[in-house]
């Protein structure tokens, strides 16, 4: 995050610059102080203050202190290194690990709570019309989405997931207003989920995609739920991706269930659970 901001530096506004100095000067202490000292520290508005942590990637102050306090304090440094072919075995164990740990607490300070909201709705308004929601994904991203539709699933929303790219296009077909499509992929470049997302987005279903930013589905989606880390997947297959969507996978569940609620939900899964003991060994 701090990284960011000093690359950031010379594109801000002269205002701006003299913000994000001051985060610069003590992360720390800028996480904690009010926006009326901030500043006047920093000899600029409390306007200012607000939007150079937009100009940041963030939804507003109160979020880019959360996310800048997370990432000043002591813990896992935010690095990711490749694994190499004279790794040892604890080599190798050490760096998966700390990779896939890296990659979860980045995407916890620069997530937007603003899209994971936006998505959220849109998902649970599917859920309340009983119109569908479904999950599209190829290879590995294949693998989440039918992790995405068992969760769903499970909510009871009408969920179905594809992972061949003609029933990913012949679905998108079939789709209309007021159903929701999630669209994943690691590069956000393969052909059959970006045709799939755009005949889903033209029948005025809502499209949400899970994908790095600047690629060409992160902008065909109508919600972008960002999904970057510094894995080199040409060299080995994309385990922090995978990690990472399963995550946002999770979020996502998680913030549903809570919008479905508890009244009707709870006792439901409940009832799955002890329909389900009889599955196992005592």
């Amino acid at each position: 995050m701090l990284d960011r901001i000093r690359a950031s530096i010379t594109s801000l506004a002269r205002a701006e610059q003299r913000v994000a100095k001051l985060v610069l000067s003590d992360p720390r202490v800028f996480a904690n102080t009010p926006i009326s000292e901030l500043a006047d520290r920093a000899y600029v508005s409390k306007p200012t203050v607000v939007r150079f942590c937009r100009s940041m990637g963030y939804d507003g102050l109160s979020d880019f202190k959360l996310k800048l306090a997370g990432s000043v304090s002591e813990g896992v440094p935010f690095i990711h290194r490749n694994v190499d072919a004279d790794d040892s075995t604890s080599d190798v164990l050490v760096k998966v690990v700390d990779n896939a740990v890296a990659a979860f607490l980045k995407y916890r300070n620069d997530a937007s709570t603003i899209a994971i909201e936006r998505a959220a709705e849109a998902l649970a308004a599917t859920h309340k019309t009983g119109r569908r929601v479904e999950f599209y994904g190829a290879g590995n991203s294949g693998i989440v989405a039918q992790d995405a539709q068992h969760k769903f699933f499970r909510l009871g929303v009408s969920t179905v997931a594809y992972s061949d790219g003609h029933m990913q296009v012949m679905s998108a077909t079939l789709l209309g207003p007021g159903d929701c499509v999630v669209v994943i992929s690691n590069s956000g470049r393969t052909r059959d989920l970006m045709d799939a997302c755009d005949i889903a987005r033209k029948n005025d279903a809502t499209t949400i995609v899970i994908t790095a930013t600047g690629s060409p589905l992160a902008s065909a989606g109508q919600i972008h739920l960002a999904a970057d880390h510094p894995e080199g997947y040409e060299r080995y297959s994309p385990m922090v991706s995978r990690l990472l969507h399963l995550m946002i996978i999770d979020v996502l569940a998680t913030t549903v269930a809570l919008r479905i609620g508890g009244g009707r939900l709870q006792p439901l899964l409940r009832e799955m659970k002890n329909n389900l003991r009889t599955k196992r060994y005592a």
